[in-house]
């Protein structure tokens, strides 16, 4: 059975009665990072019980119930601010985890307003400690080839920051930058005067090989995220973001999640004692390579404040600037993060 949509109810917002969707699983975000720059936005709106979401290309708004929301999926390069009130979530009894994006381009300064890489990791560790290491997923997303930036400098900040985190986790994720894709960040790197190469055939399975080599020491599960490229004789596999799977073994015991991902935690398999999923719910929203489920993302646009010379999700330096600014001084009463 494929996904058709989410439920529809009547949300009472600040402008009177709007009809909403209300999903079971939330993306918060790819878009921006919620958990470094609005947590505080985020648990307000938990409160009242919605968001309004601006469609980035028709700029019409959506309003999302947190009713029927069973698991967030969380995305960050800093998860301090947020780690102690994950409690209210489990009050709530609301299922997260969270994508990590834990990069080493200090040298390179890629991601300008990223804390340092020692805090970061750090920060990672404290995650795990406290929501379990299933839940807290490395990413080294994007790995980016320069002039000055080769596969064995990649491989050697991989391991770097593996080295320390490994056991505070279960999964790396990694994708390859697909510059030439996105236009602005052909233009970002060029400003900056970053001569970037496009990954090839043989660049990745460099990198797939010497990532199957480092885990030796590790034992993670390793990852690409959106690739075609077929990596499995690396033992490198294709991820989910939006994980049924991870769902399935990290919240087996919420039987609406399990419903709506289409299994039942009665029908166990006699050798991996895990339910088996029968609903098909590839999001079709995402490019064809994503293997992502379904879910709706609350994020924005052009409002977050790291400043990655690569990211596809802010247009403008000054617009983001000033919508955090926005942000940051009238933020409690509002229903988006655009105000």
């Amino acid at each position: 059975m494929g996904f058709k949509s989410w439920d529809k109810v009547n949300i009472e917002t600040v402008e009177g009665e709007k009809t909403g969707i209300a999903p079971i699983i939330i993306s918060a975000s790819r878009s921006t990072d919620i958990p470094a720059f609005y947590s505080e936005w985020f648990f307000n709106r938990l409160d009242e019980g919605y968001v309004k979401w601006i469609n980035p290309f028709n700029r019409k708004p959506q309003y999302v119930s947190f009713e029927n929301a069973r698991v967030i999926v969380f995305w960050t390069k800093n998860a301090k601010i947020m780690i102690d009130k994950l409690d209210e979530l489990d009050k709530r009894n609301i299922n997260y985890y969270f994508q990590y994006t834990l990069n080493d381009y200090e040298k390179e300064g890629f991601e300008k307003n990223v804390p340092a890489l020692e805090y970061r990791i750090e920060t990672f560790k404290e995650l795990s400690e406290k929501i379990g290491k299933g839940k807290a997923i490395w990413r080294f997303d994007p790995l980016i080839l320069t002039e000055s930036l080769d596969v064995d400098d990649l491989l050697c900040k991989i391991k770097k920051v593996g080295d320390e985190i490994h056991s505070f986790t279960e999964k790396l994720v990694f994708s390859f930058a697909d510059i030439s894709v996105y236009s602005r960040v052909c233009r970002n790197l060029k400003k900056q005067g970053i001569k970037y190469i496009e990954f090839d055939a043989d660049n990745m399975k460099k990198i797939a090989e010497g990532l199957n080599d480092i885990n030796k020491n590790w034992g993670l599960e390793i990852a690409t995220c959106s690739e075609e490229v077929d990596l499995t004789d690396y033992n490198v596999k294709k991820n989910k973001c939006i994980d049924d799977e991870l769902m399935i073994n990290q919240f087996s015991e919420d039987k609406t999640l399990m419903d709506f991902l289409g299994c039942s935690s009665t029908q166990l398999s006699l050798f991996d004692q895990k339910p088996k999923k029968k609903n098909n719910l590839k999001d079709k929203g995402q490019r064809k390579t994503c293997g992502c489920i379904v879910s709706k993302d609350i994020g924005q646009y052009n409002t977050c404040n790291h400043k990655c010379i690569y990211c596809y999700a802010n247009y403008s330096e000054k617009i983001t600037e000033k919508n955090y600014f926005k942000y940051q001084n009238s933020h409690k009463n509002n229903e988006s993060i655009l105000l």
